[in-house]
């Protein structure tokens, strides 16, 4: 039987393309793609090449392009990922692209545009240029705003980077939204639950973790962005105070932006300091933990802290856009200078002093997940959105860049119990 042509199934079923640097980014959108399915849409996705490209084409059930495309700014390979993208564009005739992260949403919104794609949608994750200085800072701040400028909707992470990317004139105030309350993909509080004591101590067994130990964890990039050197000298005032703790590092090191020998060295000699590398079951990894920390520079959301909070623990972040969204501080985790290091210390050492504290914080931080991240409640806003952009809403009134004021209003969060 042949396979209808792409013109016909853009008619029948408009084909969204989600756009991506890297394969595991895509896993940011698990279920999206058989959600959209079910609402009628064709999925396809474009990445660079990866094995994990091809495990979440299976896994959704959705068509993968593999495209090379560069984290980093490398300018012959990158007009070449854009005539390339320009190229599958025009041969697969999308409704919508959906570009994810700064490269792929400048490749993704020139390629859409040149290609006729009716509806383009950035999506920003994060500002890699809150951290950089200089010339680098002026070229990421050019390329968000070009990326900004071309695409039909901007859709944004978090409302405290919405309104970072607004005061620093990125994009207009009435052209950035925040689908329902933040994320890109809400939270499976269903996946992500409180652990059974038994699975706790099997956690703690897989990963090498005493039964007894006071267990830290970490999530993310291994990079200095993140924070690591903090967390490292950190943990070296909390071995002094709790003898028995342990650091649980969850992530891959990571070339661009390494962190400093030493700090690498530490990370990987300290028999107290367990790497697990990159991990599939990410449940089992927070069952093993007593409190999340995260000590990052920057963030779009600070999306483990929500993983952390619905499995009921607490976390400590910093006081950074991204992260005010994630932690309520004194509520569902404690919130704390970046670049702090007694500070950050000292939080953790709260936790550890007050058991009663870190169950109350975890057991809120839980129920705030539930009522504010749902992930049905963000495919339903992400939907609307879509459907408002393809049958051809105007932008809203496109006040001063560096006005503060309220969200516009469209995306919210459906009452899925209704």
């Amino acid at each position: 039987m042949s396979r209808p042509s792409t013109q016909t199934q853009a008619v029948s079923r408009p084909l969204v393309v989600h756009l991506t640097t890297v394969p595991e980014s895509l896993f940011f959108l698990t279920g999206f793609p058989r959600f959209l399915h079910s609402r009628g849409f064709d999925v396809h996705v474009v990445s660079s090449q990866g094995e994990r490209l091809g495990a979440f084409a299976r896994q959704e059930g959705v068509t993968a392009h593999a495209l090379d495309m560069p984290r980093r700014i490398t300018p012959g390979r990158d007009i070449a990922a854009t005539l390339g993208l320009f190229a599958l564009l025009r041969r697969l005739r999308p409704a919508l692209v959906h570009a994810h992260t700064p490269k792929a949403g400048l490749l993704g919104m020139i390629a859409g545009s040149l290609a006729g794609v009716p509806a383009r949608i950035y999506h920003i994750h994060g500002l890699p240029f809150v951290t950089a200085t200089g010339g680098r800072r002026r070229l990421l701040q050019m390329t968000e705003r070009i990326s900004c400028s071309m695409a039909s909707r901007v859709l944004c992470v978090s409302k405290s980077v919405r309104q970072m990317a607004i005061d620093e004139r990125i994009v207009d105030a009435g052209s950035i939204e925040v689908p329902c309350n933040g994320s890109i993909n809400g939270i499976d509080s269903n996946r992500f639950q409180p652990p059974t004591q038994s699975a706790r101590l099997a956690a703690r067994s897989r990963f090498g973790i005493p039964l007894n130990a006071t267990v830290i964890g970490f999530v993310g990039r291994i990079v200095r962005d993140k924070g690591i050197v903090d967390l490292v000298k950190a943990f070296s005032l909390l071995k002094k105070r709790t003898p028995d703790v342990r650091l649980l590092v969850v992530g891959a090191f990571e070339p661009q932006d390494p962190i400093p020998v030493d700090a690498e060295r530490l990370l990987r000699n300290d028999p107290h300091i367990h790497l697990a590398g990159l991990v599939g079951d990410m449940p089992a990894a927070y069952a093993s933990m007593d409190v999340l920390v995260l000590p990052s520079y920057r963030e779009g959301l600070g999306l483990v802290t929500l993983e952390a909070a619905a499995m009921g623990l607490p976390a400590v972040a910093t006081r950074i856009p991204g992260c005010i969204d994630a932690v309520v501080d004194g509520v569902t985790g404690t919130l704390v200078p970046a670049r702090d290091v007694a500070a950050l210390a000292d939080a953790l050492t709260r936790y550890f002093s007050d058991p009663a504290l870190r169950l109350a914080h975890g057991g809120a931080g839980r129920i705030r997940v539930i009522a504010e991240f749902r992930t049905e409640s963000i495919w339903e806003a992400t939907l609307q959105v879509y459907r408002e952009i393809l049958a051809g809403r105007p932008r809203a009134p496109r006040p001063s860049a560096h006005a503060r004021e309220p969200e516009p209003k469209s995306p919210g969060c459906p009452d899925l119990a209704r």
